[in-house]
């Protein structure tokens, strides 16, 4: 008998236009389809034959979870765990993993489309611009899951990047606070509500007044903070053109002006 690897395939944010081309192949493809039910969108599992086997994970374990996928794997079906965003980002795929290589199990990651790239794209922002901030930093506010000391908040929020922080909408508060010890009070913020989905929204505001307006909001979870200067510099004319398309500069694909 044949046996297929079980494919992990990211999902994207919540538009089901957003999956990737091999995600969607994949799903085309697939005999069983263990996915994420309180976060993938169902208009995904369109994509899958009448045919297809749907477990919804969001009430398994992941023992529970496991089984599903090695006893497809064993009887030669083809196989997709289906993750939101892109599973290598919080996605706990990692325990996922290990299971399969003990038992042998032969797998394969397709990426998707993560929350904060998503949202980059629903404000029309570019999250590294020249001179005001080169650096974006993934990050998440410790809880049940802990964060190391030396990746809290007020660390973070002392360079000055680019933040985009996942899993913590539910404490503003602790956010905020947080982010105060490193950012001026009217540093940017946005939090983006279910990129992709129908009722996404974005809220807009600044360390000093965003607590209050999530608070007049049901937003509570599956949102992601965005916070820097990025999120200003085209109301303040901070934009600067890259060296990319300056006539003066010469790179492998251009030779420089020289009456620029």
């Amino acid at each position: 008998m044949k046996r297929y690897p079980v494919q992990f395939v990211g999902a994207g944010p919540g538009d089901p236009e957003l999956v990737t081309v091999k995600g969607k192949r994949l799903l085309q493809e697939a005999d069983r389809v263990v996915y994420a039910g309180s976060l993938v969108p169902a208009a995904l599992l369109d994509h899958c034959r009448p045919e297809t086997e749907r477990f919804d994970s969001a009430s398994l374990t992941l023992e529970q979870t496991h089984d599903l996928l090695a006893r497809g794997h064993e009887d030669g079906l083809r196989v997709v765990r289906l993750h939101t965003g892109d599973p290598a980002l919080y996605g706990a795929i990692q325990e996922q993993m290990e299971l399969l290589d003990k038992a042998s199990i032969p797998y394969r990651v397709t990426p998707g489309v993560t929350a904060v790239f998503a949202a980059a794209a629903e404000l029309r922002q570019e999250l590294t611009l020249p001179e005001v901030s080169q650096t974006v930093i993934l990050t998440r506010l410790g809880g049940r899951t802990p964060v190391p000391p030396r990746e809290n908040l007020a660390s973070l929020a002392s360079h000055g990047a680019t933040l985009a922080i996942y899993l913590s909408v539910h404490d503003m508060e602790g956010v905020v606070e947080e982010l105060g010890r490193g950012y001026e009070a009217e540093t940017p913020v946005v939090v983006a509500y279910r990129v992709g989905w129908p009722d996404q929204a974005l809220v807009k505001g600044t360390l000093a007044d965003i607590v209050q307006k999530v608070r007049r909001t049901d937003i509570r979870r599956q949102a992601i903070i965005l916070v820097g200067p990025v999120l200003q510099a085209r109301e303040k004319g901070n934009v600067k053109p890259s060296r990319l398309y300056d006539a003066s500069f010469s790179h492998g694909f251009r030779h420089a002006r020289s009456d620029s």
